[in-house]
């Protein structure tokens, strides 16, 4: 949900620069970053080797930042090396993989591109998600397309997700997400929240649909839920003004999924799945209706030029990706 006094990280004084490229020095669009959320300000910094979270960002200056919005004065602080003192002040403290896609508008944009960015934009700044991967008891994860009226990303796949707004935790924000787009209310209690990684989102996503107009930190958040999808799916009431259908993801259609790889054009793995997908589409009352959607639907790829198409987008394969891995690493 767009509302207002959302946090935002950082104003993007110059629209060239980006977050995981304070972080490396060669260009990487990937990089192991250590944050945390409190008193309002999302802090971003290096973490110990092997204790990491993916990050897909770009450059920003080698010092903290600070910014006034019209809401309040919030800080993104970019460092290198912590002190104890400040580890444990930090609550939540974890290290995450953040990443950006190597199409990365930020990551190409020349310097009559950043020129030409109205003003109002670039003062925008750098706005903080968190988007909510619920994966059931019988490990399926709930996807949803976006409304193709959203002026950001329409009709295009993504978890339950939006900003996070001020005086709210990461979790907070998640859970309210997750009731106001599908009418799923869970409690902190009922789920085990895990952060999967970090995305640099930019929209338009390619320099070819446009200049940059909106700039995101997306934190992906696994929360594990005691229930089945067939339990939960009597619940959901998806909201039509943000949710146009939804789809609980087993993970042989996950796999597909993240094997279509934007801005690549190898195979994808099909892994003998039907040719089609059931889907509930929602209606203006909030009702769900079954219906089948082409396979092809979910493996297709961001194209290169023209118009967007219905896909899963780049970033929630990043973090499905992620929550591919995290069923491999056995409970400790």
């Amino acid at each position: 949900s767009n509302r207002g006094g959302a946090v935002v990280i950082f104003r993007l004084l110059d629209v060239s620069q980006s977050v995981t490229g304070h972080f490396t020095d060669s260009g990487e669009d990937e990089v192991e970053v250590s944050c945390t959320l409190e008193k309002n300000q999302f802090i971003l910094y290096k973490g110990d080797r092997g204790r990491g979270v993916p990050l897909k960002v770009r450059h920003a200056e080698h010092s903290p930042l600070y910014i006034r919005t019209q809401f309040n004065l919030i800080q993104l602080y970019l460092y290198s090396t912590v002190s104890q003192q400040q580890l444990s002040r930090a609550q939540g403290f974890l290290l995450f993989l953040s990443q950006r896609p190597a199409f990365c508008p930020i990551k190409h944009l020349s310097a009559t591109d950043a020129a030409a960015i109205p003003l109002d934009i670039q003062q925008r700044g750098v706005d903080v998600g968190v988007a909510i991967l619920l994966q059931t008891a019988n490990q399926r994860v709930l996807l949803t397309r976006r409304a193709k009226e959203l002026r950001i990303f329409p009709n295009v796949w993504v978890p339950p997700g939006g900003h996070v707004e001020l005086d709210e935790t990461l979790l907070g924000a998640g859970l309210r997400e997750l009731h106001e787009e599908t009418g799923l209310k869970l409690e902190p209690e009922q789920v085990s929240p895990t952060v999967l990684g970090l995305w640099e989102s930019v929209f338009p996503p390619m320099l070819s649909r446009g200049l940059p107009q909106r700039h995101h930190v997306v934190v992906y958040m696994l929360l594990h839920s005691s229930l089945t999808h067939l339990q939960l799916q009597p619940s959901l009431r998806p909201s039509p003004a943000e949710v146009s259908a939804c789809l609980w993801a087993e993970s042989r259609l996950v796999r597909a999924i993240v094997s279509a790889v934007d801005g690549e054009d190898a195979s994808v793995q099909l892994d003998d799945l039907p040719s089609s997908i059931s889907v509930s589409q929602v209606s203006a009352d909030r009702a769900l209706t079954e219906s089948s959607m082409p396979l092809a639907v979910f493996t297709s790829r961001a194209p290169a030029g023209g118009p967007d198409v219905e896909r899963v987008s780049t970033g929630t394969k990043f973090a499905l990706e992620l929550w591919l891995r995290s069923l491999d690493v056995p409970d400790l």
